[in-house]
């Protein structure tokens, strides 16, 4: 008499377990790829809304604000401006031009900012974590006065 062994052999669990865990892996690659994609937007959209508040300066001022080792020197209450610290407010005299200067969302990062010899122009860039962005090209193609890297995408004056 045979009995009815019922179960899964040691090779079949193994089968299993090897496929879970390369779908595994293959999903945590992903996972960081849209992570990385989704700073990038963040990115994108911090150096589009920091471009509104430097157009609202030039408005007030005539001229874009200085730079100082690529941070804005448009901040404080007197005449001479200070340095503006990064995820802090962006307040010159009593008008609020951000309040809060976005900075990159990894910590090691930071914007740069740099403003032309004439004033009238600046550069404002920030390294993408995702090398084969389109944007990256064509924000370098409208900033060409901006000297950034190859991995870098650029704001400018219109």
């Amino acid at each position: 008499m045979m009995k009815d062994k019922k179960g899964f052999t040691l090779i079949e669990l193994l089968v299993v377990i090897a496929v879970i865990g390369l779908l595994t892996a293959l999903s945590v690659v992903n996972f960081n790829a849209a992570r990385e994609r989704a700073r990038d937007v963040q990115r994108k959209s911090d150096l589009n809304n920091i471009k509104k508040g430097l157009r609202m300066y030039y408005n007030d001022y005539g001229e874009y604000p200085a730079d100082s080792g690529g941070d804005i020197v448009a901040c404080g209450s007197g005449d001479t401006p200070t340095t503006c610290s990064w995820s802090g407010a962006w307040t010159r005299g009593n008008m609020t031009y951000m309040k809060i200067l976005p900075q990159d969302p990894m910590p090691d990062e930071n914007y740069i900012y740099a403003q032309a010899a004439s004033g009238q122009d600046f550069c404002l860039s920030a390294t993408l974590e995702n090398q084969s962005d389109a944007d990256i090209g064509s924000s370098q193609t409208r900033c060409s006065a901006c000297s950034v890297g190859d991995n870098d995408y650029a704001v400018c004056a219109d």
